[in-house]
């Protein structure tokens, strides 16, 4: 017997999916994909299965707002077919993972804003744009001296009037208009912020991926 979303079919409520709910209500993102693995072994074990409104969506997102596009990979591999084909959100959500494991900055900004997401899924899809803003952001105040407004661009996801206007007001860089070129200036946090192994490795990765 399949448990709803909202309720169950015996007339018992569904504490998990309830939970669930309240940690995307409350922005508790940190949360949020251990609640929904930890649900979905749940019902594994009793031998039910899933409801046919189980949040896929969510479930992909939850780890990639957590910084883990492999746990995202493993729950699209083990989403059945059929479900993958009746639901353009998880497709959508889907291809945010896919541009992120290939490092296509563009790519994950056009796939985040080009899709009308439920209100379920909404909340979850702004904290991983903003996230990733954030954290390319950081990436060009580490690893470069200077950038060209077009590349800076890319990485932010915004026009280059809007980068320009973002990075020089904002953040005080320095615009050369001959060359359109950025000059960098150093973000406090990154320079006085002792950062973790994993924040380390990720970023390290990330410039891995810029010179090659």
């Amino acid at each position: 017997m399949a448990i709803p979303v909202n309720g169950s079919a015996a007339g018992s409520s569904s504490p998990g999916l309830g939970a669930i709910r309240t940690a995307i209500r409350s922005l508790q993102f940190s949360q949020l994909a251990d609640l929904l693995d930890n649900l979905e072994l749940e019902i594994a074990a009793s031998g039910a299965s899933k409801p046919e409104d189980w949040p896929y969506a969510v479930h992909v997102l939850s780890h990639v707002v957590n910084h883990d596009l492999n746990s995202a990979r493993f729950v699209w591999k083990r989403t059945a077919q059929t479900i993958k084909e009746s639901s353009p959100e998880l497709v959508a959500a889907w291809k945010i993972v896919q541009n992120m494991w290939t490092h296509d900055h563009a790519g994950v900004y056009k796939a985040l804003k080009g899709f009308d997401w439920s209100e379920q899924v909404q909340p979850v899809a702004t904290a991983i744009s903003n996230d990733y803003s954030s954290c390319m952001l950081r990436l060009l105040s580490t690893a470069y001296s200077t950038v060209s407004v077009a590349d800076a661009s890319g990485f932010l996801g915004l026009s280059e009037n809007e980068t320009v206007t973002f990075l020089t007001q904002q953040h005080g860089w320095v615009l050369d208009p001959a060359s359109q070129m950025l000059t960098v200036r150093p973000m406090s946090s990154v320079v006085n912020k002792k950062a973790d192994s994993s924040q380390l490795q990720d970023l390290t990765e990330y410039v891995f991926h810029l010179e090659h």
